[in-house]
């Protein structure tokens, strides 16, 4: 019998999508597939022809959360696997812009991926989750990337009172940026993947890195910081290049046909 791989991924119109693919335990995260998605990130960076990285699940869930049986970090055939905080990590840290498409139920640390992600998109009815209370614990690591979005008013109650929400409800808060219905779900991931294959490749990932960083200065640094780095970008050849094209009302030399 062919083993069934835990994820699934291709490379389409400049997008890695990597698929979460067990849909019998509704996708959670084993040992296994925390460990193949980490993978995919890290081939996805440093693939050339990868602008946007995409990761969904096989119906009908999107992520039930940790897999009891298998729990990330655990062991595969003697060897450690990967923390789940190390794929948080290389989402947050990636260069390629992540997207979060969530087709179904996501619960638990399965609302890390949304945390960590740079832009979201739901179903509109799907059911979010931070059910970790229900079974006496918490919700500590992926609570890293995902109260940032949630503010400490929306992430007290949903924390404490493990209360579902929707995809609409989700991005009324902030946590998702689009909900549509599930019919939709990929034609509206494929606008945002559209959208980004629009920018200078290099722009969209110091604008990432923008992002992360300004939080972090004082207003005087981040002055400082970014007058030098819009420098840097006026001056190098793909600010020449978009600068010229949009001189000669032509298309910039990484859009595609």
């Amino acid at each position: 019998m062919v083993a069934v791989e835990a994820t699934k991924y291709k490379i389409n119109n400049g997008a890695a999508w990597i698929t979460l693919n067990r849909p019998e335990n509704r996708n959670a995260l084993s040992a296994i597939l925390v460990t193949e998605l980490y993978d995919h990130l890290l081939a996805s960076n440093k693939n050339d022809d990868v602008r946007s990285i995409v990761i969904t699940g096989t119906d009908p869930a999107f992520c039930a959360g940790a897999d009891l049986k298998s729990p990330p970090g655990s062991t595969i055939s003697g060897a450690r696997a990967v923390p789940y905080s190390d794929v948080l990590n290389a989402i947050m840290d990636s260069d390629k812009p992540v997207i979060v498409a969530v087709n179904g139920a996501a619960f638990a640390g399965g609302l890390g991926l949304v945390g960590a992600a740079d832009i979201v998109i739901t179903a509109e009815e799907v059911q979010f989750s931070f059910s970790e209370v229900r079974i006496g614990v918490i919700p500590a690591v992926i609570s890293v990337v995902c109260l940032p979005k949630l503010g400490t008013h929306h992430g007290m109650k949903l924390f404490i009172t493990g209360e579902r929400f929707t995809g609409t409800r989700a991005v009324e808060m902030g946590f998702a940026h689009r909900a549509v219905p599930h019919s939709e779900l990929y034609a509206a991931v494929q606008e945002e993947i559209d959208m980004i294959n629009l920018g200078g490749p290099n722009a969209v990932v110091q604008c990432k890195k923008l992002v992360r960083r300004v939080p972090q200065l004082s207003r005087q640094e981040a002055f400082e910081e970014t007058s030098k780095w819009s420098g840097r970008m006026f001056r190098s050849d793909e600010g020449a290049e978009g600068m010229a094209a949009f001189r000669e009302k032509r298309r910039a030399s990484w859009i595609k046909d």
